[in-house]
């Protein structure tokens, strides 16, 4: 007889400025990349635009022969500058709870160098049920589909794009670069103020789903 259970909702968060306000860590890393370099790197200007990989911030300060070794120095240095000064943001372990107390799987995909991504939410206590990093835009279809995710949560427009390649559902929340009223304009389903809202919106959608 064929099985009549259905497949775990499984939903997938961004990282950078959905679960986690990474600009104090990543501005401190920036700061420690200069000296160590002796090339001015803008940290304040670099924060202002999460979300894109390293190597495209760093193509604005390095010459393309040393994007590749300055982005090695970078990670190496980011476990000891960067993952204590970074905080969670608010609701962000309500919200992967909220997923898993319903029954499914939370699942975070993100641009970040994953080694690094996975130490900061071990710091911060927050428990996904995988992690997978290195994934920008488009790219984070990949895991998107190999996961079945249902649902992808990003601050970026670029996190839309990679719900939209992936046919999940984009749910933004305005707690990075893009105020709402553009997170909508870029295609995304819905758009909470933070993530103190996910849990309210994930009780609705399963209850619109059912």
């Amino acid at each position: 007889m064929a099985s009549t259970t259905s497949p775990a909702l499984t939903i997938g968060f961004d990282l950078d400025m959905t679960l986690i306000d990474s600009r104090p860590g990543i501005h401190a890393c920036y700061q420690a990349l200069s000296e160590r370099t002796g090339t001015y790197v803008d940290a304040d200007l670099a924060i202002s635009r999460l979300g894109p990989p390293l190597v495209e911030e760093l193509a604005n300060w390095f010459p393309e022969d040393r994007i590749a070794a300055t982005a090695d120095l970078y990670r190496e240095m980011y476990p000891t500058v960067a993952i204590t000064p970074t905080p969670a943001l608010p609701g962000a372990r309500e919200a992967v709870r909220a997923v898993q107390e319903a029954g499914g799987r939370a699942i975070v995909v993100t641009a970040k160098y994953e080694p690094n991504a996975k130490l900061h939410l071990e710091h911060l206590g927050i428990e996904p049920d995988a992690v997978i990093g290195d994934l920008w835009a488009e790219q984070k279809a990949l895991a998107l589909r190999e996961y079945d995710a249902a649902v992808y949560v990003g601050d970026h427009t670029g996190d839309i794009r990679g719900a939209r390649t992936a046919e999940a559902y984009s749910l933004a929340v305005a707690t990075g670069p893009f105020e709402a009223e553009e997170l909508r304009a870029a295609g995304a389903d819905a758009v909470l103020p933070d993530l103190t809202a996910f849990p309210a919106w994930l009780e609705d959608y399963r209850g619109t789903a059912a």
